[in-house]
């Protein structure tokens, strides 16, 4: 289990990520960096120009080298309109081997910019209502997800999503396939949704780097 820090950093490096930038972030998914991460379930990932195009659903692609916990991940994404559906899984407790355990016991950051604030983008699905809508359909986009211990952080294009310590009252859970209520780890695996056939998301870049101390 990886407490990623510079220590991480350097193990990154050795298992094929991109070059480490000035500002300290690693390209662990792009188009020419696929061979760490593995789909579950149906549909997939396809590469189309300089991005990843999602593919059917509902599947996971999932990051296999170890979990992550005190990290900040990016995700530049474009969605091709507004309901188009997506999401940024973590704090998944397992190595998935199906689709719905991600979706039950980890977290989705949602990408859909057509719902309701507890289910749009930068929300923990289902669970937080999101602060502001800075989503861009039809643009490309940033996410910026801070794990930090029990709190979890979500800016999109640098504006404030999502706040969210462990342990902070969420709403009932009111449909099946909604996730279950109750605490999450804070080292968990990480993982990209291919919802459905109509939900066509790009994907152009996801990286990693250490807390800024």
């Amino acid at each position: 289990m990886l407490r990623y820090g510079w220590t991480g950093v350097c193990l990154l490096l050795l298992v094929g990520c991109a070059s480490t930038p000035d500002d300290g972030w690693q390209v662990i998914l792009d188009p020419a960096h696929t061979d760490a991460w593995q789909q579950v379930g149906p549909g997939g990932f396809d590469v189309e120009g300089d991005a990843l195009r999602t593919r059917g659903g509902m599947g996971l692609f999932w990051y296999t080298r170890d979990k992550l916990g005190d990290v900040q991940i990016r995700v530049v994404y474009r969605p091709e309109r507004p309901e188009s559906n997506s999401g940024v899984f973590v704090r998944i407790p397992e190595r998935p081997i199906e689709p719905w355990m991600p979706v039950m016991r980890g977290y989705e950051i949602q990408i859909n910019d057509a719902e309701d604030d507890y289910h749009a983008t930068g929300a923990i699905y289902s669970m937080t209502k999101v602060q502001a809508r800075p989503g861009r359909s039809g643009d490309w986009n940033t996410m910026i997800i801070t794990l930090d211990g029990p709190r979890t952080t979500v800016h999109v294009n640098d504006v404030l999503v999502t706040d969210f310590t462990e342990g902070d009252p969420v709403p009932e859970k009111r449909i099946w396939w909604e996730p279950d209520r109750g605490r999450r780890p804070l080292y968990g695996y990480i993982g990209l949704q291919n919802h459905g056939p109509e939900d066509v998301v790009y994907f152009r870049e996801v990286s990693i780097r250490p807390l800024p101390r």
